[in-house]
């Protein structure tokens, strides 16, 4: 199954006696940081591993198949948060961790990823020590911010809401907004990485009539003459993001819409 890692491991040795392991998977578009995690649940008491995931589609079947307790997420896959707000509307149990970058580090963002879900706001630079901690007080509190990140959740100014902007003549959803369902947005996934609707079907478990029914609604929500016009809209407007790598600045995360939308 493409970006999806699940690994279930039983409970530690020396566990408190009734107390629960907690199954933690990560979200990260970087294999040796998804392997650090890893390594970080494996040797805390009460953590269990769940699972990985690279994508945005990959994290939905993670988290409906697997169901871990906590998930990690990094804010540069998910700079608008669409991606939280769908895991929590998929499981209200679930425990969302996010990690910020420095480029994501505004009143604004942190703001929008509480705003979607998210129980824990903690440094993408985060050690080892204080992201155990941060998943276990997130789930036992449901709310954990990091204190270096404290300041920047302190009232954040509003702004007034952005309008629908124009794309090749057509009127989108503004960046923030997600006119798409949870299925929806997993098949606009699988399109743009070229996938046919057999083979969405086949990775999605679902039948090839029921794809072309989803395709269907995503053109006509996003106003697309076709399914390239649809990933161009969708890259433009902020409902899917490039994939991205540690060494990524803001100059290649705009060349490599640019080349998305070509």
């Amino acid at each position: 199954m493409r970006g999806i890692e699940p690994h279930r491991t039983p409970m530690s040795a020396g566990q408190p006696a009734g107390g629960r392991s907690l199954g933690v998977a990560v979200v990260d578009p970087i294999p040796i940081f998804r392997e650090g995690i890893a390594a970080m649940v494996h040797r805390t008491l009460g953590l269990h591993w769940s699972g990985q995931a690279a994508s945005h589609h990959a994290a939905m079947q993670l988290c409906e198949q697997v169901r871990p307790d906590v998930v990690i997420l990094d804010s540069a896959l998910d700079p608008n948060c669409h991606l939280a707000k769908l895991l929590n509307a998929g499981d209200p149990a679930l425990v969302l961790v996010t990690l910020v970058r420095d480029t994501n580090r505004t009143q604004q963002y942190l703001a929008a990823a509480i705003g979607a879900g998210a129980h824990a706001i903690v440094p993408r630079a985060v050690d080892s020590r204080r992201l155990a901690e941060a998943v276990r007080r997130a789930h036992h509190d449901r709310r954990y911010i990091d204190p270096a990140l404290s300041a920047l959740t302190a009232r954040p100014k509003r702004e007034p809401s952005p309008r629908a902007a124009p794309v090749d003549g057509h009127l989108v959803q503004p960046k923030g907004a997600m006119p798409l369902s949870r299925r929806e947005y997993q098949v606009l996934q699988l399109v743009a990485e070229g996938l046919e609707n057999s083979g969405i079907a086949k990775l999605l478990f679902l039948s090839v009539e029921t794809v072309r029914t989803h395709v269907k609604s995503i053109l006509r929500k996003l106003s697309a003459r076709d399914r390239t016009h649809a990933v161009t809209i969708a890259f433009r407007s902020g409902i899917l993001v490039p994939q991205l790598d540690d060494s990524a600045g803001p100059a290649a995360v705009q060349e490599a819409v640019a080349r998305s939308t070509r």
